[in-house]
């Protein structure tokens, strides 16, 4: 069996699934491309920046950036409380590869339509 193979083969060890499980849906890439981009932001700053995305997803998916250390999350002792958000060093780490993966499907996304197209006629 190839090195390739060995290496994704088992689903609960293979890196890349695993990171891809956490970042791939709906809303983890954005948020991190926007705190990529915005360096630190509140809770409702984010959350008008990702327009869609309900109050409980965005604490969904902030929750589960910071369990990965992608997003730190500080509360400052005031009244009322402030939190706010920012990506960790290894959060930064992964925007040079989603940077890359959104230039490619910025690039690519007119023929994938286009064959999505020809593939339900």
């Amino acid at each position: 069996m190839g090195k390739i193979l060995e290496l994704y083969q088992n689903t609960l060890d293979c890196p890349v699934r695993t990171v891809l499980d956490r970042i791939g849906d709906k809303w983890s890439m954005l948020a991190i491309l926007i705190l990529g981009e915005e360096e630190t932001m509140r809770f409702n700053e984010l959350q008008k920046s990702m327009k869609d995305i309900s109050q409980k997803m965005l604490t969904v998916t902030l929750r589960k950036l910071e369990s990965d250390g992608l997003v730190n999350r500080t509360i400052f002792p005031e009244i009322p409380p402030r939190v706010e958000y920012n990506l960790t060093e290894r959060g930064h780490s992964l925007l040079p590869h989603i940077h890359g993966l959104s230039t490619w499907a910025n690039e690519n996304i007119a023929g994938i339509k286009e064959s999505r197209e020809k593939a339900t006629n």
